[in-house]
């Protein structure tokens, strides 16, 4: 069928078969589909919808047009966990290894920016050296040898769904619940996974900003991935508030490297990257009990067992093997690192979550176009939570900031998006549901 036939019928609310999502994705891959018929598509699944089985269809479409990994050399589970996006949002880079150091593999395949949410691959972008597209054998070498690895999609791994990707992110149709369910399990699917957690983020800086949009996600993901033979269990959070201290691509990798290390820790951070460590664990086998888990995670912490995880993965896939006792000789550092104060004392009641990432991308540390080179340097750190009392000791952030220009402009916007009240709030739960 041609595919503007294929784009019209779904424009019309009609019911695609297997095949014609098959035949269409085909055309993603080898390119005889053009960016513009793919666009249009991703638009009308986004009006329209798509049902059960059109959702699936397309998942397994997508993960098939390329290589689908498989671990018979692996004596352990093989795991994964992936967020529908947040600010601030740098779970990722704490999971892999802890997971690693309790015994289970993570090969981890993960996506850049979409819209105002940081991506887990940007992040490591900014360190020295570090292969984000490392080749097959190296990346099979490293989950091997040292437990974890985080890349990015190879030009084998799901390559439609790299295609799509990049598309979405510049033309409207990021929050559709059908192509967020087909683009992250054809990538973790293709990953050749024994289980996956997923972390469904709700508030006004998600892309599900209502519990029932998360539940919907949550359920979708849920049934196609368990249905495909991958186990997997979602767990909805919170993001209505930036997630943990530091927002911004390198500063969220010194973040990182600093809860390893059990430095400067973020209570709400911890939770929640431990419950999602936990109910990894648990659904893979390696634990029993939740409370078992958590005992063993934050052995691996104390231990250090986990840093030595994410400093052996950085070395291994070309990073400095001193990275983690100097992460910033080998990560770029803004020219203006200064503290936006309040304009009047108060307690943080609110934040417009999602316009603080949109301030990320003027910052240049997010993306207009798909082939936008990032500034990894920018961003905020020191961030205040909801809660925080401020005053003109106690700023609302640290901007990181290239120009006194851009300093000005972002310290306008952190004051008009975060809220000061007289009275301290009532402190949302870190962890709202669970869906299994």
């Amino acid at each position: 069928m041609l595919p503007q036939e294929i784009i019209r019928k779904k424009r019309d609310g009609k019911t695609l078969s297997s095949e014609e999502i098959k035949e269409f994705i085909a055309g993603v891959t080898d390119g005889s589909i053009v960016d513009a018929q793919t666009a249009a598509l991703t638009m009308a699944i986004f009006l329209q919808g798509m049902s059960k089985e059109e959702t699936a269809a397309l998942t397994l479409a997508m993960r098939d047009s390329g290589d689908v990994l498989q671990w018979p050399e692996l004596d352990a589970p093989v795991v994964d966990k992936h967020s529908s996006g947040g600010v601030g949002d740098k779970i990722s880079l704490m999971l892999a290894p802890m997971i690693a150091a309790c015994g289970a593999y993570v090969p981890m395949i993960s996506g850049r920016g979409l819209g105002h949410t940081g991506g887990t691959l940007d992040k490591f972008d900014s360190i020295s050296g570090y292969q984000t597209s490392p080749s097959n054998d190296l990346f099979r070498k490293t989950v091997k040898e040292v437990g974890c690895a985080i890349i990015g999609q190879t030009e084998n791994l799901a390559p439609a769904d790299k295609k799509i990707y990049a598309i979405r992110d510049v033309c409207g149709t990021v929050e559709s619940i059908n192509l967020i369910t087909a683009s992250i399990l054809s990538k973790k699917l293709a990953a050749g996974l024994d289980c996956l957690v997923m972390d469904l983020k709700c508030g006004n800086g998600a892309f599900m900003d209502s519990l029932e949009k998360a539940e919907e996600l949550a359920s979708s993901i849920v049934r196609v991935a368990n249905t495909a033979g991958t186990k997997t269990k979602a767990v909805i959070t919170d993001m209505n508030q930036v997630l943990g201290k530091n927002i911004g691509n390198a500063l969220e990798v010194a973040e990182a490297v600093d809860y390893l290390k059990g430095k400067n820790k973020d209570e709400r951070l911890h939770l929640i990257t431990m419950e999602l460590c936990g109910e990894l664990l648990v659904i893979s086998g390696v634990c029993q009990t939740l409370a078992e888990a958590k005992q063993k995670l934050e052995q691996a912490l104390s231990s250090g067992a986990a840093l030595e995880k994410f400093a052996a993965m950085v070395k291994a896939l070309g990073g400095a093997g001193d990275f983690c006792d100097k992460p910033w000789q080998y990560m770029p550092k803004s020219a203006i690192i200064r503290p936006v104060f309040a304009e009047t004392d108060g307690y943080v009641s609110s934040m417009d979550t999602r316009g603080i990432g949109l301030s990320i991308i003027e910052l240049k540390g997010g993306r207009i176009t798909p082939e936008q080179k990032l500034d990894y340097a920018t961003g905020y750190s020191d961030f205040c939570q909801i809660g925080d009392f401020v005053d003109n000791q106690t700023p609302l952030a640290v901007i990181h900031a290239q120009s006194e220009e851009q300093y000005e402009h972002a310290a306008q916007q952190l004051k008009s998006l975060i809220k000061i009240s007289d009275k301290k709030p009532v402190l949302n739960k870190c962890i709202i549901k669970k869906v299994a």
